[in-house]
């Protein structure tokens, strides 16, 4: 199914900053650990800190990104981030990185990611019509999981030839080159109409939930989202003193725990829509979203050396695949109940109330580790894994009104309002 230019430039520069994060995948850990020295603890908060100051600063990001042409916004975001990341390895070269610019940069980053997510979600809306979203989002989903199987080894490998920076470079590169994609794409723009007098009022910053928390499917969601995110980003700054610190994997193990296991989420990507063909929607939803909450609990089994290894293959492997069904189904069902007007509030409400409940998360896990250890810790995130299915939708949603989204071109459209994706 052909997309159009527009979308293939959109998923290209998609493809390239996000090849560039996977082979960044656990630098800053890395650097933490092996650079600096931190403790668990810090480990954590280096990454929930981040993810709570970048959050809430984004807040008011929402309104501001809808009343904004969506490209724009993209472009700015991708070298702010371009900055940001660059400037780890340029302090590593001098001798003056340290603990405060690795939280610095958490901070930025993770805000333009918010602003960009947003940006980028509305876009892919207005690009895309509706009846082809699922096919788009599973071509982001699938390019997602490939990136993430090819880049931790790659960053593991270039981490043990040129040192623990290169892989944060490389990410730098990689988002001043998906800017230059954004910038070739000829499909147009969008930007909701401002208040007569051009003020942000305070009860915009609230519509994006008000929005959520009225539809119930969406709230289901939302809530299942944000405690399965939650759960599951909590243990991964103990999964990097666990592995790296306490069984002292190298690098590329460490890479290769979390990278060969994405073969499972593109092959998951590809099969939702198939899935859902002779399925239906709502029950491949349930499905992979109830087998996606069994697996972590078998992290509690890791162990040091190739058995632990393994395990971490195996346990990450079902987790993915069952995302890399689940989430072009829940990106799909967000986008087509959210009317235009309203995306980037809406997908901006999301990352922040998700960021902040994985840096809560994050932090709680944090000491837990501290009083008990890294793996018992990761135990009970398990286990509570275990009841977030329940949020889940109980039964098949009825479509969302297609006359909530006024000005949705027709397929092969090149005209209209445009917005994004992730």
């Amino acid at each position: 199914m052909k997309l159009g230019t527009g979308f293939g430039l959109l998923w290209s520069a998609y493809a390239v900053s996000t090849y560039g994060t996977w082979i960044a995948f656990g630098a800053f850990p890395l650097l933490a650990v092996r650079v600096l020295d931190a403790p668990a603890f810090a480990v954590s908060l280096l990454e929930a800190a981040g993810l709570a100051v970048a959050a809430l600063a984004a807040v008011p990001l929402g309104p501001w990104v809808e009343h904004r042409a969506k490209r724009p916004v993209m472009i700015t975001m991708d070298l702010l981030r371009f900055l940001a990341m660059a400037s780890v390895p340029l302090a590593y070269l001098l001798g003056l990185l340290s603990y405060g610019q690795l939280l610095l940069v958490s901070v930025v980053t993770g805000t333009a990611n918010i602003a960009f997510t947003a940006a980028s979600g509305a876009y892919l809306k207005h690009l895309v019509h509706r009846d082809h979203l699922l096919v788009a989002n599973a071509r982001f989903e699938g390019t997602s999981w490939v990136a993430t199987a090819a880049g931790p080894p790659l960053g593991g490998a270039l981490v043990g030839l040129f040192g623990p920076v290169v892989t944060v470079a490389a990410d730098a590169v990689s988002y001043l080159l998906s800017a230059l994609g954004i910038l070739r794409i000829r499909a147009g723009d969008v930007a909701a109409p401002r208040a007569r007098d051009g003020r942000l009022r305070a009860a915009e910053l609230l519509d994006g939930w008000r929005f959520i928390l009225r539809d119930a499917v969406l709230r289901r969601l939302f809530f299942n989202s944000v405690a399965v995110g939650g759960l599951i980003m909590a243990t991964l700054p103990l999964l990097a003193v666990l592995l790296l610190g306490e069984y002292h994997f190298p690098a590329w193990q460490y890479g290769l725990a979390f990278g060969l296991p994405a073969v499972g989420g593109f092959a998951g990507a590809r099969l939702s829509s198939r899935l859902v063909t002779r399925y239906g929607r709502h029950r491949v939803m349930v499905v992979s979203g109830w087998l996606r909450s069994l697996s972590p609990l078998g992290l509690a089994f890791t162990r040091p050396g190739l058995a632990g290894l393994l395990t971490v293959i195996a346990v990450e492997g079902l987790l993915i695949t069952c995302m890399g069904v689940f989430n072009p189904l829940y990106a799909t069902e967000r986008l087509q109940r959210t009317p235009a007007e309203r995306a980037a509030r809406v997908l901006t409400a999301w990352s922040v109330s998700g960021k902040l409940a994985q840096a809560a998360l994050m932090v709680v896990w944090g000491v837990l580790a501290t009083l008990t250890s890294a793996l018992a810790a990761i135990a009970v995130s398990g286990v509570l894994l275990l009841a977030t299915p329940l949020l889940l939708p109980r039964r098949e949603p009825q479509a969302a009104s297609r006359s909530s989204e006024p000005g949705s071109p027709r397929p092969g459209s090149s005209t209209g309002r445009r917005i994004s994706w992730r």
